[in-house]
């Protein structure tokens, strides 16, 4: 476990704790009620997949962060939509062999006090593999610059995901992530 500003983050069973999580994520990242109802959804989908891992971070008793991933397969929904646009810049083999973080939130009170790093971190450490992939929002946030900070490099941009008119931005790294004071990863 990892104590940092009062916050304890440890393993948690996705399945168990997505209720919390999505409450989490609704605040975070501004959902509906409606989208909550359908994340909850894939949520429980995700927690089956082979090889997920989910981190919760927890304040005296409360889910304030959370983060889940899993090994990167191409027949994943997220991967078909993604393909295309990591091809056309050359950077189709990163969906093999690379851990998805699939999702990570921290509650506003709780951001810029190494809580997302902290998540990030452990997840990409018990991934076991040499590369991670995400998505995010394709803007100047706070979250992208966390992502540069440990490493992460823009592999495409302006990609659109079916029922959203936010474009997102695809970043991938090579793990271990970059800690602090270390220089730019050699070559994504």
């Amino acid at each position: 476990m990892d104590q940092l500003t009062g916050v304890t983050i440890e393993a948690i069973d996705l399945a168990a704790w997505a209720p919390q999580a999505l409450e989490v994520q609704a605040v975070a990242f501004g959902l509906t009620p409606e989208e909550v109802t359908v994340r909850l959804h894939i949520v429980g989908r995700h927690a089956g997949q082979p090889g997920v891992i989910a981190f919760g971070a927890m304040s005296a008793g409360r889910l304030v962060g959370f983060g889940y991933g899993m090994p990167n397969r191409r027949e994943h929904w997220w991967s078909t939509v993604i393909e295309p646009y990591l091809a056309a810049r050359g950077h189709g083999d990163w969906l093999d062999g690379v851990f998805a973080v699939t999702e990570l939130h921290v509650l506003p009170e709780f951001q810029g006090q190494g809580v997302g790093t902290g998540l990030i971190r452990r997840l990409c450490e018990a991934s076991e593999l040499d590369r991670s992939i995400l998505s995010a929002i394709d803007a100047e946030t706070p979250a992208r610059r966390l992502y540069r900070a440990l490493g992460y490099q823009d592999l495409a941009r302006a990609v659109r995901f079916p029922a959203t008119d936010r474009l997102y931005a695809v970043m991938g790294a090579r793990l271990p992530l970059r800690g602090p004071g270390v220089g730019p990863q050699a070559g994504v």
